[in-house]
């Protein structure tokens, strides 16, 4: 064979140099962009979570108050206690609790608690009225402006007159501080409160309820529905014109904005079937449709990551069509439709518009009981307040993201686990 002439200068000459410290050049520049996109969406994920971890982190504790409350018969009658004057009964502690302080200014110092401080000593006492005639010790959250001076959210430097509080009721608030009355803990009542108008009794007990509700509705009509869809439209559906149509609709379907689904649901489920509104039990069948799509596109998906090889040794052994499907490539595929449906659930658990459009942002001061009853869910209540004026609601909007955006994590964490833990490589 005949030596091919080679030429090395071709490899060292100034247009080659040139080429390579272009293409050089060209490499760097493509990885500092990619680089710097990355730094930029790490840097905006930080500011958000550091706005409402700072913004939040106050609504994660409440500031508390021990008071002694005499519980007079002039005030509360001993044969009708639970119609006692209990408002009344909040105030004359007041005196006893700021000694020095003249009685009438005192007397009005009993905004330092929260408007709860009434109800729950009526309920004390209507459960055991031996306690008429006897004074009584209880440590009650505090009102909300008193509430964020504890916290440092309001600003004693700023002029009285553009000031929530005046200078009489701060001293007031500091005399009880000095005195040992006022403790800051964990703010349980976050969790285990419904909502409220007043901010420091408000809470997301409601909206949890609500929200698990929505999503076992959500689950028990999508899952079977989706799966049943996908197997039949992967593995029994004639490959035709009208498969096709059906699985370019689904596509389409999957990205439709949720808003529509939730006309749809005002117009076909309030409307038309007359369901109840502000209902989870529709929020969770609005949510269905929305999540019909992905977790149909996510079935077919994993069943085709099957390999090919595993139906056509169970079809050479004798199985049936059906035997295949359910026995052997089903069970391998149900990680990932695990994963799939995890995910369209935590997509929906977000979801804000179609439930709005269903009447699930009302003001709901008690958990539903079952799924027929009005409720809210975590992103309408985290809706409504943020629309809320008061002060301590900015905060304890942010709470409320941070523990939606918790349950996100967790079922994005699950639905990883799942893929991860059952997965099959070929």
């Amino acid at each position: 064979m005949a030596d091919i002439p080679h030429d090395d200068t071709q490899w060292s000459s100034a247009h080659a140099a040139a080429n390579i410290s272009r293409r050089h050049r060209s490499e760097f520049i493509l990885k500092a962009l990619g680089l710097g996109a990355l730094t930029i969406a790490f840097l905006m994920l930080f500011l958000l979570l550091f706005s409402l971890v700072s913004t939040g982190w106050p609504a994660f504790t409440q500031t508390h108050v021990r008071m002694e409350f005499p519980i007079s018969p002039e005030r509360v009658k001993p044969d009708n206690p639970a119609g006692g004057n209990y408002r009344a009964v909040v105030q004359d502690a007041m005196p006893a609790a700021l000694p020095g302080m003249p009685a009438a200014e005192a007397r009005k110092m009993a905004s330092i608690l929260s408007n709860s401080a009434q109800f729950t000593l009526r309920d004390r006492v209507v459960a055991d009225p031996s306690l008429i005639g006897q004074t009584v010790t209880l440590t009650v959250p505090a009102s909300d402006p008193f509430d964020q001076l504890n916290k440092g959210l309001i600003d004693r430097d700023t002029p009285e007159a553009n000031r929530r509080l005046k200078a009489p009721e701060i001293e007031a608030f500091d005399r009880l501080a000095e005195a040992g009355r006022i403790s800051k803990p964990i703010n349980w009542a976050l969790l285990s409160n419904a909502d409220s108008r007043f901010p420091e009794l408000a809470g997301l007990r409601g909206a949890l309820v609500g929200s698990f509700y929505l999503l076992l509705t959500c689950f028990v009509l999508s899952f079977p529905l989706g799966i049943g869809a996908a197997i039949y439209l992967e593995e029994f559906a004639p490959k035709n014109r009208l498969s096709d149509i059906i699985e370019i609709n689904i596509n389409n379907l999957a990205a439709v904005p949720s808003v529509v689904f939730g006309l749809l649901a005002l117009a076909v489920f309030l409307n038309w079937f007359g369901l109840p509104r502000s209902a989870p039990f529709v929020g969770g069948m609005t949510l269905a449709l929305m999540t019909l799509p992905t977790i149909i596109i996510a079935t077919r998906a994993a069943l085709k990551a099957v390999p090919p090889s595993i139906r056509e040794a169970a079809l050479g052994l004798g199985a049936s069509r059906q035997q295949v499907v359910f026995q052997h490539v089903l069970p391998l595929a149900m990680p990932g439709i695990l994963t799939g449906t995890i995910i369209g659930l935590a997509q929906a658990l977000g979801e804000t518009a179609p439930l709005l459009l269903i009447g699930m942002n009302a003001f709901i001061t008690a958990a539903p009981d079952s799924p027929f009853d009005a409720s809210t869910a975590l992103p309408t209540q985290i809706f409504i307040w943020a629309d809320s004026p008061e002060r301590g609601f900015v905060s304890r909007t942010s709470a409320a993201i941070l523990v939606l955006l918790g349950f996100l994590v967790l079922m994005n964490a699950v639905a990883i686990f799942l893929r991860n833990k059952f997965e099959r490589r070929w």
